[in-house]
């Protein structure tokens, strides 16, 4: 946990040197953008995993993808998104992350998401549970104490929904819309990148409906935090948990809840 903590940091110290900056931005094939931060991001986390041990492989969004063929036996490796929400990073709105976690037989058993504009970093693991730690680069961060989550329980009554900013389609304005018949209220906070993951493991929202396109390496960290804090992030209509490095690197639609 601390090399991943570590790599987490030293990577959003890096990104907020270009943050500040009037940079560029450059568009991949399937014309989502790419800044300069993504990629000196990706070489700084990919740097720290293999100086801590170089034989777990590291599948990264801006790393090499390989074909199944020669993933398929991995027993365990790292899943990395140098920037997740590079919209949110774009548009400066300080709700991007750094994300990375540790890939057992397809399953998450370990995370960290670091939001370096907002200060905020949220980690677990399957043998200590999950938590989070605020003003990380502050200068009171020596007197700032992990706090376990989840923290805090919403109403019974009214049903907190986390919604992306970016991404709202049709089907999750209906699953919102179903949750009137069990609930007195519904209440819907928009948030960008695994924050909205992030806002279900402290208890600050119920669900988090995605119905969506998403990639492995958008969920895989924030799925840890949610599940190793009480949560739960499974396959929508299915009931099944998301799994990782399937055939597809491209997730099916998913429901995160708080229980």
């Amino acid at each position: 946990m601390k090399t991943i903590i570590e790599a987490a940091i030293e990577a959003g110290k890096e990104i907020m040197k270009i943050y500040e900056t009037d940079f560029n931005v450059e568009y991949k094939e399937d014309e989502s953008p790419l800044t300069f931060a993504d990629q000196r991001s990706h070489e700084v986390i990919k740097r720290k995993l293999k100086d801590y041990n170089d034989s777990i492989p590291i599948l990264s969004e801006e790393g090499d993808h390989l074909p199944f063929e020669k993933r398929k036996d991995w027993k365990e490796f790292w899943l990395v998104d140098p920037i997740d929400g590079t919209k949110e990073f774009i548009n400066k709105n300080g709700e991007f992350t750094v994300n990375i976690a540790l890939i057992r037989e397809g399953k998450p058993v370990l995370g960290v998401v670091y939001a370096p504009a907002l200060g905020d970093l949220y980690y677990a693991d399957e043998k200590k549970g999950a938590y989070k730690v605020s003003e990380v680069l502050s200068s009171k961060s020596k007197n700032v104490k992990a706090i376990k989550l989840p923290f805090t329980k919403s109403e019974d009554t009214v049903a907190k929904v986390v919604a992306s900013r970016s991404h709202m389609s049709e089907e999750t304005a209906t699953f919102i819309n179903g949750l009137k018949e069990n609930y007195e209220s519904i209440e819907t906070v928009s948030v960008g990148s695994s924050l909205k993951l992030c806002l279900i493991a402290e208890g600050k929202a119920d669900y988090y409906p995605r119905y969506a396109p998403t990639m492995e390496w958008d969920t895989a960290a924030g799925h840890a935090i949610v599940e190793l804090s009480g949560g739960k992030v499974e396959v929508a209509n299915e009931g099944k948990p998301l799994i990782y490095n399937k055939e597809h690197l491209k997730n099916p639609w998913f429901l995160a809840t708080r229980a």
